[in-house]
């Protein structure tokens, strides 16, 4: 599985919705004095897209492909869609690091993304070691939690942990994504979701109160998000913003730290 690929069922559907039509068209087989005529038409279609299709190809760069393809990658040029993180929301959102780090990243996720754990399991923790522990940079979690009620939960949860007691939602959140089961296999439930709260020494009592009391706070505050990642043309997780650079999808460790250093040598840092 490519450490380019990303989430994004809108894209899977599509694309299966494309493969029914195409088999459906097959199906329909003429007969007699249309044949010529196809086989002419064919001929004229792939004609033109010889002559035309480099130049209608370009406006295509920067969007997500049906899944199992690869997303562009959009650090490295430009983004397919204007982003900025200083018009990115930070305040009162979960984040590591210090408050005043040069860079900020932001991030959104899912914590049902097996891609969201490809990032957090092999890719942050070096960029929290030669980064956000020496100062560089401080990371904004942002949710996403598109793949079910299980998500939701999940972002509930996470939300609640936040608001009660800071310092330990990063445990929590790593240890969401080592123990990470399969896509709304269960292992999300909020029974067990609320056990591994006790595995990391927090209270399962008092988060499961706090989303009673507090759901329709925390859940404005996750649709939030996901309506401002919208905004700037984050649809799938993982996505993050670093400066002006829009990054989709589990990309090598280079691609991020890349970005984190061009926006350090334009902070002078």
């Amino acid at each position: 599985m490519s450490t380019q690929e990303h989430h994004n069922h809108e894209g899977h559907e599509h694309h299966e919705h494309e493969e029914r039509h195409e088999r459906r068209s097959r199906s329909q087989n003429p007969s007699g004095v249309w044949m010529p005529v196809s086989i002419i038409v064919a001929a004229l279609v792939i004609a033109a897209a010889v002559i035309f299709g480099p130049r209608l190809a370009g406006g295509n760069q920067g969007t997500a492909g049906a899944a199992g393809q690869q997303p562009q990658q959009q650090a490295a040029g430009q983004p397919a869609q204007q982003v900025n993180i200083n018009n990115v929301k930070t305040a009162g959102e979960p984040f590591i690091g210090s408050p005043n780090a040069p860079v900020t990243i932001a991030y959104w996720s899912d914590f049902q993304c097996p891609f969201c754990d490809q990032f957090e399991t092999q890719t942050l923790p070096t960029i929290i070691k030669n980064y956000v522990d020496t100062g560089k940079v401080k990371i904004v979690f942002k949710d996403l939690q598109f793949l079910g009620p299980d998500s939701q939960t999940a972002g509930l949860i996470g939300r609640a942990i936040w608001s009660t007691d800071p310092s330990a939602y990063f445990k929590w959140r790593t240890y969401m994504f080592d123990h990470q089961g399969q896509e709304n296999g269960g292992w999300a439930s909020k029974q067990n979701l609320l056990s591994i709260v006790s595995d990391v020494g927090l209270n399962a009592n008092q988060i499961n109160n706090l989303i009673t009391k507090n759901q329709s706070t925390y859940q404005a505050e996750i649709d939030a998000d996901k309506q401002e990642g919208a905004s700037m043309g984050i649809d799938s997780t993982p996505s993050f913003v670093i400066g002006t650079q829009l990054i989709v999808g589990a990309q090598p460790l280079s691609v991020f730290t890349q970005a984190i250093d061009n926006q350090l040598q334009t902070a002078g840092k």
